[in-house]
């Protein structure tokens, strides 16, 4: 099961994942909490983990919301993330997506530390071919757009969760704090592009691909 929602300002796509009957995770919920507790619940959904593929707040900003909602309904909601990237979450959050905010040109005064004012401490730090609980998902660490950006496989679905490395027809920006172009080229090439060209791709933002599609047409990749 694979559900998509659109949240937040930036339209970041928000996943609903399971392989089974009952639990799921929620990857990347950036935003719009009341929609994405509207949908597990239509789903007949318990979700027990929170996963994000980098630290951006455009990704993680309804995490604080999420973990409270069902805390409420006794659901001890985990909050996992890759080490490089676990100064996002908590009390450094604030410091960290202010950063980002400024280097977007977007003003920091504008009410935007409430995004972050909640972000809970990770519980869990991912790393590279851990598996995410009994979804069949495996990490892939792929830096470069933040350090510690990562994607998430299933061989037996066929599928990637991409974050913002890899879009539709682009590649994620790496002028922004913990980025690095050449790092993040060298995990598309040598980590993304060598996936079976079958699997799908269903990134951070925007329509979802193929690796054959974008082996073949992307044009950052020429």
């Amino acid at each position: 099961m694979l559900e998509r929602i659109l949240v937040g300002s930036m339209y970041t796509n928000c996943y609903i994942f399971s392989n089974g009957k009952k639990e799921c995770i929620i990857i990347d919920p950036g935003g719009s909490s009341d929609e994405i507790v509207s949908r597990v619940s239509m789903l007949k959904m318990i979700p027990i983990a929170i996963i994000l593929t980098h630290g951006h707040f455009d990704h993680t900003a309804a995490c604080g919301a999420l973990k409270k909602i069902y805390q409420e309904k006794e659901i001890d909601l985990q909050i996992a993330i890759h080490s490089n990237d676990k100064n996002y979450l908590g009390k450094s959050g604030i410091k960290k997506n202010m950063e980002t905010l400024v280097n977007l040109g977007l003003d920091p005064e504008e009410d935007n530390d409430k995004l972050f004012a909640d972000l809970p401490r990770p519980t869990i730090l991912l790393k590279a071919e851990d598996v995410i609980f009994n979804t069949g998902l495996v990490v892939i660490e792929t830096p470069g757009h933040t350090r510690g950006s990562i994607s998430l496989y299933s061989e037996r679905d066929k599928l990637l969760f991409s974050g913002d490395t890899l879009f539709f027809q682009g590649i994620g920006r790496a002028d922004l704090p913990g980025g690095d172009e050449t790092i993040l080229m060298e995990s598309i090439h040598d980590k993304i592009m060598t996936l079976p060209p079958e699997t799908r791709v269903f990134p951070g933002h925007g329509v979802a691909t193929s690796i054959e599609r974008e082996q073949k047409g992307n044009p950052f990749l020429r």
